[in-house]
């Protein structure tokens, strides 16, 4: 038998660099979680200051202590929002100690959900 002797084609270089992969921007998630426990424990403070609405105070309570222990933030949203609906009403009423900048921060720590 006669032996048969493939020739393979020369590699050659290419100039061309590969696609990089488009990659969507990281949420850091645990920047959103310490702004929703910021509003949420200043909501907190604010409204022991007030002196009212005294189940919300105790369910924020509840829901940071649950946070800590689990780290799951979806009761924090809950009760921010909740505590947004109130100081909003209080801001009309244009209660002394009830801010626009407390509800700013309210509304920015619910924008990160």
């Amino acid at each position: 038998m006669a032996k048969v002797t493939l020739k393979t084609p020369a590699l050659t270089k290419t100039t061309a660099k590969p696609e990089k992969k488009k990659v969507a921007p990281k949420v850091n998630s645990t920047a959103s979680a310490d702004l929703i426990v910021k509003a949420c424990e200043g909501s907190l403070s604010k409204l022991n200051d007030l002196d009212m609405e005294y189940q919300l105070q105790s369910e924020i309570n509840w829901c940071l202590g649950s946070y800590h222990n689990d780290h799951n933030p979806i009761g924090l949203y809950l009760m921010a929002g909740r505590a947004l609906a109130v100081f909003k009403a209080e801001l009309f009423k244009k209660t002394k100690g009830v801010t626009a900048r407390l509800v700013s921060d309210i509304e920015k720590a619910l924008k990160t959900r």
